[in-house]
């Protein structure tokens, strides 16, 4: 089953449910900022995203900024990075989707097609 972490105010997280349940496809969602995905999900993202950090972080969030994590993450081993990022949700870029074989973050709807439809 897929699983789906969404801010409810998110309007991307809306559109990305919406377009799942149009395309009948069946998920759970998860509120990210009360239920971080957990280290194992991260990692398994990371690797899903070449190995690039940054692809898994909230780039335009409050809290990226507030933290400097723009110039720190150059710095962060992964280990570290990936503990920031499932002690704090709201970190996490969104949505973020993960299931057998897909892992997904932001809303692309032609890679959403190509990776869910297309399996």
């Amino acid at each position: 089953m897929l699983k789906i972490y969404t801010y409810a105010n998110c309007d991307t997280c809306r559109r990305a449910v919406k377009w799942l349940r149009a395309e009948g496809i069946d998920f759970d969602e998860r509120p990210i900022r009360e239920t971080p995905p957990s280290a194992a999900e991260l990692r398994t993202m990371l690797a899903a995203q070449g190995g690039e950090l940054r692809r898994l972080f909230n780039t335009s969030g409050k809290d990226y900024r507030e933290q400097k994590l723009g110039a720190l993450l150059p710095t962060l081993t992964p280990a570290a990075a990936l503990a920031r990022l499932a002690d704090n949700g709201n970190l996490v870029k969104r949505p973020f989707l993960l299931g057998p074989g897909v892992a997904l973050t932001g809303f692309d709807p032609a890679a959403w097609r190509t990776a869910l439809l297309s399996r």
